[in-house]
């Protein structure tokens, strides 16, 4: 197979295993170690060849074979193996999003009035209670201005990475898993997917 062809390989199975394991890219590079920029390079298509290294560092991650994450379409393989798809005919949720400056005066607010008064996204999956927050500020040098974040809002007892308001400095930031001081961080939701750039779709 073609570098090209494995790369590309590569870039989508990676997309289907976030999506499908109910990762974030901010959640894989955390746990692989890679920097953000390297998996963003990756999924944009910006590179040909990706080191041996980096592969079996997303291939470990997500627990499959380190040799068919490049020549395998791990979703066909799945949906062939489940025999059928329990989501294949799912109508994607809209999802209002709200710029940051706006954040915290909306979250008191019922989806369906967010909906209307904001523009949309759309969300793959099992959707209550989402947001996207299209950010005005760069975050913990993960996240950039003009990135979005689809947060399920509320409190949830997982380790899934969270977005808070930190009170003392008036900004946006990510909790990784339950790391984080309740007097000082005021949680929003669980980061369910992040789109980088401003990329709505």
């Amino acid at each position: 197979m073609h570098k090209k062809d494995r790369t590309e390989k590569l870039k989508n199975n990676i997309k289907y295993l976030i999506k499908s394991r109910g990762e974030t890219r901010l959640s894989l590079c955390n746990s692989s170690g890679l920097t953000r920029t390297t998996i963003y390079n990756i999924l944009e298509g910006r590179v040909i060849h990706v080191q041996q290294s980096t592969i079996r560092k997303i291939s470990d991650f997500f627990g499959v074979s380190y040799k068919e994450i490049e020549t395998v379409d791990f979703e066909e393989k799945e949906v062939i193996e489940s025999s059928a798809a329990p989501d294949g005919n799912m109508n994607p949720a809209a999802i209002p999003i709200i710029r940051e400056s706006l954040l915290m005066q909306s979250l008191d607010k019922r989806i369906g009035e967010l909906a209307i008064t904001h523009p949309l996204t759309y969300y793959f999956g099992t959707a209550c209670n989402l947001i996207g927050v299209l950010l005005e500020n760069e975050i913990n040098e993960m996240n950039e201005t003009g990135d979005i974040l689809i947060v399920k809002r509320g409190s949830s007892n997982g380790n899934t990475d969270k977005l808070g308001y930190d009170k003392t400095t008036n900004r946006l930031t990510i909790a990784i898993g339950n790391h984080f001081n309740s007097d000082t961080t005021y949680i929003i939701g669980d980061i369910l997917e992040e789109r980088f750039n401003g990329k709505h779709k």
